[in-house]
């Protein structure tokens, strides 16, 4: 550890990307460690319709690029390493050390964790091939692209069934399966599903393969009593069944909530002083770039502010 950063951001998604460039900018010494390719869950988005400043969409690709391009132009280092522990404020002067899958470490004033979230997947033949070409998880950001198109719904809970509901408002048809015989989601959107016309519900049914070449065409689904096996029509594929936060490694340095999402404040600032979380990874109501971008900025400035007054020059 040859020198000691301001920040240290962990995590390259929108969040991430958007914390660094706000941190470099205010001449924060900053380095961002991301296990893959920065971009997050935008590099599974084909196009993005709904991030302000593009009428015509976006390729999920081109903003990551842009987003990355534009931090590192401030002067962002990006450091391509998985951190795998965080020690709080373990050494003589007070910093945390973040250690690397390569053996490396990171010395930093504070961290802004930026880890993301993943989608729950199915785990079947199809969905991880076609993935952005028409297996979505995510109906608020996809949804436009099936306007008058067949699409199935994978889950019962409040998410699948809320988006269920919102998918009816551009698909022509929508197919909840759910693997039970109910659904777990709420009583009264429950009622609003079966009162839909546009929507058909398959119980008691599993997916066992989502079939397509360039692009979804159709799932196999098998009813788990019978194992009798039939195939939907289906142009896309919204599978719904949860999301789990990248959090593992902070849960004994900040408090979380049962499913393990990221306590903190409306300044970003997490149950211990000097971390920071934005974005996925953080409890919040809506997971969309334009909340994660926003995220990021305020994490940044609160970063930002904390280093300044431990080096007391915090302007007052």
């Amino acid at each position: 550890m040859a020198e000691i950063y301001d920040i240290a951001i962990i995590g390259g998604g929108p969040a991430g990307l958007t914390a660094g460039l706000y941190t470099c900018r205010a001449r924060m010494k900053t380095i961002l460690a991301e296990k893959m390719v920065c971009g997050g869950q935008v590099l599974i988005t084909d196009v993005i319709e709904n991030f302000p400043g593009f009428p015509g969409g976006i390729k999920g690709l081109e903003l990551a690029d842009w987003m990355l391009k534009q931090a590192e132009r401030f002067g962002l280092e990006v450091l391509p390493a998985e951190a795998t522990a965080l020690v709080s404020k373990k050494n003589a002067n007070g910093a945390f050390i973040v250690e690397l899958s390569d053996g490396s470490k990171i010395e930093t004033l504070s961290v802004i964790v930026s880890t993301g979230a993943r989608w729950n997947n199915l785990g079947v033949p199809g969905e991880k091939e076609l993935t952005g070409r028409g297996v979505s998880y995510c109906a608020t950001c996809d949804a436009p692209l099936f306007k008058g198109k067949d699409v199935a719904v994978v889950g019962g809970g409040d998410t699948a069934l809320e988006d269920a509901l919102f998918l009816t408002k551009f698909a022509n048809k929508v197919t909840i399966i759910h693997r039970r015989d109910r659904f777990r989601g709420t009583k009264i959107l429950q009622e609003r599903v079966f009162a839909n016309h546009k929507i058909e519900v398959v119980f008691n049914s599993i997916v066992t393969n989502i079939k397509g070449t360039k692009k979804c065409e159709s799932v196999e689904v098998k009813d788990v009593n019978s194992g009798i096996t039939k195939s939907i029509k289906s142009d896309g594929v919204f599978i719904l069944i949860g999301m789990t936060p990248n959090s593992e490694i902070f849960k004994s340095a900040v408090k979380t909530d049962d499913k393990g999402y990221i306590l903190c404040d409306d300044d970003m600032k997490t149950s211990a002083e000097g971390i920071f979380a934005c974005g996925d990874v953080r409890k919040k109501l809506l997971r969309q770039v334009v909340t994660a971008a926003g995220d990021g900025a305020t994490s940044a400035f609160s970063a930002q502010h904390y280093v300044e007054r431990l080096k007391g020059v915090e302007y007052k």
